[in-house]
C-alpha cells in the first residue's frame, strides 16, 4: 500500500516500508538510460519512441513523439510518476520485504523488461525465498553462468518458428551493474 496519489513516497511490503522512486534508483536508471530531453527512436527497442530516462508508452500515458524536446521539469515529473507505477506493480510480486537495493534493482530490470517479466523471473523466485544474493545474480546470469536478459529480437524467425535473438554487450553490462547494485544491501 502506498501513500495518497501525488504524495507516494513509500510502499509497505510485509510490514516494511520501501522508498518509491528513490534517489538511488533514479540515478542508476539515468546512468544507463541517459537524461537527455529530446525524444528519440530507441534502436534496441525497434524504434520505440523514448523520452528522458527511458520513458516509453509502456510506462507512461503521456504521448511520446520522436523529435519533441521536453523540459527537464516534465522529464523529472513523468519519470517520477512512471517509476512509482512500475514499483507499485513490482511490490505486488514480493511475498517478503526485500532490502531497498533489491527493490531498486528489480525496478531497473522491470524498467527494461516490464514488471510482469521481472515478477515471473528466476530472480523474483529467489527473492521470495529470501535468497537475496542469488536473486541479484539471476538478473545477469542463469544457473549455468550464461548471460541472461541481454538479448533483443532481430526481427527474423528461426527455422523452428521461434524468433531470433541477438546478444547485446551493453545489456549484459547493465545486467551485471544491476547485480552489483542489487547486492549492496542483499548480502
Amino acid at each position: 500500500m502506498a501513500d495518497q496519489p501525488g504524495t507516494r513516497s513509500v510502499v509497505v511490503i510485509g510490514g516494511s516500508a520501501l522508498l518509491l522512486a528513490s534517489a538511488a534508483v533514479v540515478s542508476f536508471i539515468g546512468s544507463w538510460e541517459g537524461t537527455g530531453t529530446k525524444v528519440y527512436a530507441d534502436k534496441l527497442a525497434g524504434g520505440l519512441p523514448t523520452a528522458c530516462g527511458g520513458l516509453t508508452r509502456h510506462v507512461t500515458d503521456t504521448p511520446i513523439v520522436v523529435g519533441e524536446v521536453w523540459s527537464r521539469e516534465k522529464c523529472d515529473a513523468e519519470m517520477g510518476k512512471a517509476l512509482v507505477k512500475v514499483q507499485l506493480q513490482l511490490a505486488k510480486c514480493f511475498k517478503v520485504a526485500p532490502p531497498q537495493s533489491v527493490f531498486d534493482a528489480a525496478t531497473s530490470h522491470a524498467w527494461n523488461f516490464g514488471a510482469p517479466s521481472t515478477c515471473a523471473s528466476g530472480a523474483m523466485r529467489a527473492w521470495n525465498a529470501q535468497q537475496w544474493s542469488l536473486g541479484c545474480r539471476r538478473l545477469a546470469l542463469d544457473d549455468a553462468d550464461r548471460p541472461i536478459w541481454s538479448y533483443v529480437k532481430t526481427g527474423r524467425t528461426l527455422p523452428n518458428g521461434q524468433p531470433e535473438y541477438k546478444f547485446i554487450q551493453g545489456l549484459a553490462n547493465r545486467r551485471k551493474a544491476e547485480w552489483q547494485f542489487c547486492n549492496t544491501e542483499a548480502r
